[in-house]
């Protein structure tokens, strides 16, 4: 035990000093593209609206939330919410976000597979969620005596890294029909489109890097269930 748990801590420490890198790389790109205006001057408001226009979706509503990379599109109320350094800004980075998150409300349009998987296993993560860790812990603690509370807790676990690695070609196709549509519309273009392809480039390996550190993190669990004699 004393040996998995020294390898899990490596590990996990891997993974929080990956985490941060990442992170960092990430909101050092966003400020940096952020400093670099739209040829068109429109702002993220502007690009979100144009887009669902474009794309034939007109049910969506553009809002403005607080917060900083709090942009997300809720397909309960179909609303696209960006956050309002985003929705006001005429900046690449904002531009990039906007797109973005009209890619979620149009792969929400046409029913793409990928987020509709990860819709329905929003209310077992939700669950997941509120339990797991209490679980794990109580599992771990009495796993010689009741081993069945750590294995539910393992499969507690599971459904959040499944979750996490479904997200993860849910972002990259928000990312690309993004992508494609800044390109195709000319509104991003030569630099401008390098950093918006740039800043996406890095929004999406914070979904890598945390459903990497979900998985390691399972196997770890999964350790303990199998060597607890």
């Amino acid at each position: 035990m004393e040996m998995i748990n020294g390898q899990y801590f490596l590990i996990f420490g891997f993974f929080m000093l990956l985490s941060w890198l990442v992170g960092s790389q990430l909101k050092s790109r966003f400020q940096k593209y952020s400093k670099m205006p739209l040829q068109s001057g429109l702002t993220g408001k502007e690009v979100a609206e144009k887009m669902l226009r474009d794309q034939g979706v007109y049910d969506v509503k553009v809002t403005a939330t607080r917060g900083q990379l709090t942009d997300h599109y809720n397909p309960t109320n179909k609303t696209i919410n960006l956050s309002e350094s985003v929705y006001n800004s005429n900046s690449v980075a904002a531009a990039a976000v906007a797109a973005h998150e009209c890619g979620h409300a149009i792969q929400h349009a046409s029913a793409y597979k990928f987020l509709e998987m990860r819709s329905a296993l929003v209310p077992v993560i939700s669950i997941s969620s509120k339990y797991m860790q209490w679980v794990l812990l109580l599992g771990i603690i009495l796993v010689e005596v009741f081993p069945a509370i750590l294995l539910i807790g393992i499969i507690l676990f599971a459904t959040t890294t499944l979750f996490s690695f479904v997200t993860l070609p849910v972002e990259f196709d928000a990312s690309r029909r993004a992508l494609v549509w800044l390109n195709s519309t000319g509104l991003t273009h030569g630099a401008e489109h390098a950093a918006a392809k740039d800043a996406l480039k890095w929004a999406a390996r914070t979904y890598i890097v945390g459903a990497l550190a979900s998985l390691a993190t399972l196997f770890y669990y999964i350790m303990i269930f199998l060597n607890r004699r």
